[in-house]
């Protein structure tokens, strides 16, 4: 009782201490009298006093809210509270007093500031109303006819869409977060000397490394085992979703898979190869062996996180796809996407538990009040897996984690990873008598992704734990009337791996 007795006053103590917050700021306003009190704690230099970022000023003034041709500028509070009548006062005092108590009881050094900075922050910031505030006219002779249809698209939209979606670089300007074609994507990417002519030849069933012929690039492919396993989880397994199941035994033939994802090496030669800098979205090329690849992305795929060996990201499904066709021509092998259920074998390792390592979900996740006040046992799930409770904002290395009994690594976390299957709620109800290599629904509008990212929170990184693509959702900020079919705009955490059928005629 007295843990529990401790926890409350825990929490009763930051609630009371908020409102203790909350009433000083109110009762100086109404002190002071509210419009100088407001005036006076509306400054560029008073918000300053509190936000220490180290990033904000500066990116302030390189914004075009500072920086632009007319000389006006945007000052804090324009944008980060509402117009008088959609509730400024009671928006002042709530943000008021939470950002006196991190100034008190904080160390904002401690911040994971990039992580801040992501639109999912911002937008709880940041009012659409003081946008459109001073932005009435949303279609001015100057805009674009992308612009146009971005902004249609915002006014039409029955998603949650702001203005942040596209000018998330407006008022802290970011050089990664421009919305404008990336021409030059791709192109200026290093050239080694060193230049494969030819493939691996595989004799035998055993993990090799695979040389991309025409590039310096290879990657290892690990050898999986034929084996049986149960797929999906228990009912009583902590935190599953009602998708996970019917559990269902399952057999799988031997296949090669990928190490790691997809990296930007290997993404940039298959761009490099197949990308046309003029084709418009819509048109299509379904001869294999003239393969067409992607267009020129809107702004950086890679989020200015770096390239090199770190998973590529914002593709499309198609274009996953289509990048395993390049890559089965050019390497004469038979690439593809993993269907669900080779995933999940592969993921799993061997092992029958929630995660391939010890451990539990309720213990690892960050989800609740308390975990949130006291934070998740990440001691285990950590070395395996980068995800949310680690403090990720953003993909790592896949040096930064262990592999799972297989050899793989990052099948928990880092990004999401296509399966070649349709998603179905219901899918595995067609297979509860057992089935041999299942490839999912014959028909679908979306398809499976598997294994969660640096976004998820571990209940979602478990080896069962089901997701699904959402195309219209990741596509909401495309500016492009059709949308692109190459790139994702509002996606930032799904890659994918490949797998290598193995010849029949190997031993």
């Amino acid at each position: 009782m007295k843990i529990w007795d401790s926890i409350r006053s825990i929490y009763n103590g930051k609630k009371i201490l908020l409102l203790v917050l909350a009433g000083i700021f109110a009762g100086l306003i109404f002190m002071l009298g509210e419009n100088k009190a407001v005036k006076y704690t509306s400054s560029d230099q008073y918000c300053a006093s509190c936000h220490v970022h180290p990033h904000a000023e500066q990116s302030w003034k390189l914004s075009k809210h500072y920086d632009n041709k007319s000389g006006v500028v945007v000052h804090c509070v324009e944008c980060h509270l509402p117009p008088e009548e959609h509730g400024m006062l009671l928006a002042k005092i709530k943000h008021g007093a939470t950002d006196v108590y991190g100034k008190l009881f904080k160390d904002s050094s401690e911040f994971n500031w990039p992580a801040k900075r992501k639109l999912e922050k911002a937008k709880k910031f940041t009012y659409v109303e003081s946008c459109v505030k001073c932005h009435q006219n949303l279609f001015p002779k100057t805009l674009t006819v992308d612009g146009e249809n971005a902004h249609l698209s915002f006014l039409t939209s029955k998603t949650e869409v702001t203005c942040l979606n596209c000018h998330l670089d407006a008022g802290h300007f970011d050089p990664n977060n421009k919305h404008e074609h990336d021409k030059n994507f791709g192109v200026n990417a290093t050239i080694s000397s060193k230049i494969y002519t030819d493939p691996t030849p595989v004799t035998s069933f055993t993990s090799f490394t695979e040389k991309i012929p025409g590039t310096s690039v290879s990657f290892d492919l690990v050898a999986i085992p034929a084996g049986q396993f149960p797929m999906g989880s228990p009912k009583n397994e902590s935190m599953r979703r009602s998708d996970e199941g019917p559990m269902h035994p399952v057999k799988i033939r031997r296949f090669f898979m990928a190490k790691i994802e997809v990296s930007w090496e290997e993404y940039l030669e298959f761009f490099k190869a197949t990308s046309s800098q003029g084709r418009k979205e819509a048109e299509k090329n379904e001869n294999v062996d003239a393969i067409s690849g992607p267009t020129p992305p809107w702004g950086a795929p890679d989020q200015g996180w770096g390239k090199g060996t770190r998973p590529a990201i914002t593709m499309t499904w198609k274009a996953a796809d289509t990048y395993c066709k390049w890559l089965s021509k050019v390497t004469g092998k038979r690439y593809r996407l993993p269907t669900e259920a080779e995933w999940e074998y592969a993921a799993r390792g061997g092992t029958k538990t929630p995660y391939f390592f010890e451990g539990d979900a309720r213990k690892y996740t960050s989800d609740g009040f308390f975990k949130k006040l006291f934070g998740a046992d990440t001691t285990t799930i950590q070395t395996y897996a980068a995800y949310k409770a680690n403090g990720q904002s953003q993909t790592l290395e896949p040096a930064s984690v262990k592999a799972n009994p297989f050899g793989l690594k990052n099948m928990s976390g880092n990004v999401y990873e296509f399966c070649s299957d349709f998603y179905s709620p219901t899918a595995y109800l067609a297979y509860k008598k057992g089935a041999v290599d299942p490839k999912g629904p014959k028909k679908g509008q979306e398809h499976v992704i598997r294994g969660g990212s640096y976004k998820s929170d571990a209940k979602d990184l478990r080896s069962a734990a089901r997701d699904f693509t959402k195309t219209k959702a990741w596509l909401v900020t495309d500016p492009q009337m059709p949308k692109s079919v190459w790139w994702y705009s509002d996606s930032n955490d799904v890659g994918f791996r490949v797998v290598c059928e193995v010849d029949e005629n190997i031993k």
